[in-house]
């Protein structure tokens, strides 16, 4: 993706000039907002491939930018933040953030994750089936929606990704490491436990008994794996 567009939001013009630079020198057309309320016009507006957004921004808040923009479209977002608890990363994640850049970053990292990104969207062209029925839950793929004994079921963006990527290869088990890196695309030390904390409020959603899933299966010593009986 050479070509593509890619919109910075930064209050910070040494920040936004560098990533400028490094974005330019590999081939990115880019776009620059200095506080939320231009971010909000300039995507609606130019239609980015991406944003790099800050959570730290004045007029409106880098959390709510994220959450309107969800609410509105699919353009992957790369969250740029001084804040590193792991609380304000599972925030922005849970809004529907793809990736997470603690501050102060190397370009050259932001880079990489840019490109990451960029080519995970590319490879999520799904080719199956619009939707998936296992026993009393029903999933579309192209309405991103998921329903339970005729009920819609209210997910998260990432638990939404969680059980799109399970369901989609039953049987199979995935490592946290591996659910981290294709669900949250980021391999940060120390939050293998988000996995653990989001299968935890998918159960909850989605299965009959959460202590007793039938559709989200421990693989203990690995991870998890969706059943492949009761699909159909």
């Amino acid at each position: 993706m050479a070509h593509s567009k890619i919109l910075v939001v930064d209050d910070d013009k040494k920040t936004v000039n560098l990533v400028k630079l490094y974005m330019e020198k590999d081939g990115y057309q880019v776009l620059i907002a200095y506080d939320g309320q231009q971010a909000l016009e300039l995507s609606r507006q130019k239609q980015p491939d991406l944003i790099v957004l800050d959570l730290m921004l004045p007029e409106v808040d880098g959390l709510d930018v994220c959450r309107i923009l969800r609410a509105e479209s699919k353009i992957p977002i790369i969250m740029l933040t001084a804040r590193t608890t792991e609380q304000d990363k599972l925030l922005g994640l849970d809004l529907g953030a793809d990736d997470y850049v603690t501050k102060p970053f190397s370009p050259r990292e932001l880079m990489a994750r840019v490109r990451a990104v960029l080519r995970r969207v590319g490879e999520e062209e799904y080719k199956g089936p619009p939707e998936i029925r296992c026993g009393d839950l029903v999933v579309s793929f192209l309405r991103h929606e998921a329903w339970v004994r005729g009920e819609p079921v209210h997910l998260t963006p990432k638990e939404f990704k969680l059980l799109d990527l399970l369901i989609k290869e039953p049987g199979r088990a995935f490592t946290r490491l591996e659910l981290l890196d294709r669900v949250f695309g980021f391999d940060y030390d120390g939050l293998e436990r988000t996995v653990d904390v989001h299968v935890m409020n998918l159960r909850k959603k989605i299965e009959a008994d959460p202590s007793r899933p039938t559709y989200i299966q421990t693989v203990y010593g690995v991870g998890y794996k969706f059943t492949e009986d009761r699909l159909g």
